[in-house]
């Protein structure tokens, strides 16, 4: 059945005002996702950061610069609901893991929101994986048992899926440890999104 655009935005709608795992969150609730019928690209992401909990503008942070880069696009572009949409495991910033970093995403949201999200996106070509929680969900028993091994074995999973690492400065030494990928997979990622948006 073919979605209209008015009734995704209802549904974005209700997400926003969502309240459902709000006793768990330090900074309450603010749910920060994007998406239109016609986009072509989704990114599955972890959940927001700090940052991007007070501007409410996903990957607006250091993380969402070099995902940019890695997918060779500018801001007007990535933004741009038409062409890609951005849809996290979790909506809301989680807090802070004691150890450094966030906690995990919230649990509630992607099974309680995702499916209804995804019946409304029918242009959808490529879905980028970025961390864990998203190729976990979305990947299942294909997956690696690591994340690191199921982002070697990206290629098994097109034309649909392309698992990434979190982009985060924190993932800087994984990216150095790891030269493949901005030589072989970057260079795929880039060709299929221009392709796309």
């Amino acid at each position: 059945m073919k979605r209209s655009e008015a009734a995704l935005q209802h549904l974005l709608g209700e997400i926003r005002a969502c309240r459902v795992c709000a006793r768990h969150l330090p900074l309450g609730p603010r749910p920060v996702l994007r998406a239109s019928t016609s986009a072509r690209l989704l990114i599955i992401g972890q959940a927001p950061g700090t940052r991007v909990h007070a501007s409410g503008i996903p990957w607006d942070d250091r993380s969402g610069d070099r995902l940019r880069q890695w997918l060779g696009v500018e801001k007007e572009i990535f933004y741009d609901t038409q062409r890609i949409a951005i849809v996290p495991m979790g909506f809301c910033f989680p807090g802070i893991d004691p150890r450094g970093g966030d906690n995990p995403p919230r649990p509630e949201c992607a099974p309680l929101w995702h499916e209804r999200v995804l019946d409304h996106l029918p242009s959808l070509e490529l879905v980028l994986l970025i961390g864990g929680y998203a190729q976990k969900r979305y990947l299942g028993a294909t997956r690696g048992k690591t994340m690191t091994a199921t982002v070697a074995t990206w290629r098994e999973h097109l034309p649909r899926h392309l698992p990434l690492p979190h982009p985060s400065w924190r993932n800087t030494a994984w990216l150095r440890r790891h030269p493949w990928f901005e030589t072989e997979l970057v260079p795929e990622l880039q060709r299929r999104v221009a392709d796309l948006v």
